[in-house]
């Protein structure tokens, strides 16, 4: 792994540290009621995608099960804001996708 890589990896490990935190013991329902929850989310999962975005693409072929794309596309239509953001799309990424890349990068950092 380049030394880059470790950077960025070490920044994602941190927004998903924070989106376990923002999100402890919350519901869909109340991220749909509370706007400054909505927020941390969003700036977290763009972290994630922003770093994603720079890993080297030796890395990202090395864990070629974590969809990179869909995270950096992900991080694109938040920063966006085309079309408004998908709130059920946001949290089905906190429950299912962050806790998934958590799993596969905190195995490879101890390989």
């Amino acid at each position: 792994m380049k030394k880059e890589d470790s950077v960025y990896i070490k920044h994602i490990l941190d927004a998903i540290s924070a989106i376990e935190s923002f999100s402890d013991g919350k519901d869909y329902q109340q991220l749909i009621k509370d706007k400054l929850f909505q927020d941390g989310l969003i700036r977290e999962l763009e972290v994630i995608g922003e770093a994603a975005k720079h890993l080297s693409e030796e890395f990202k072929s090395e864990i070629a099960d974590i969809p990179w794309k869909d995270i950096a596309g992900m991080r694109d239509r938040l920063i966006h804001y085309y079309f408004g953001i998908d709130l059920e799309e946001v949290w089905k990424t906190v429950l299912k996708d962050v806790p998934q890349l958590k799993f596969v990068l905190l195995k490879r950092e101890h390989i």
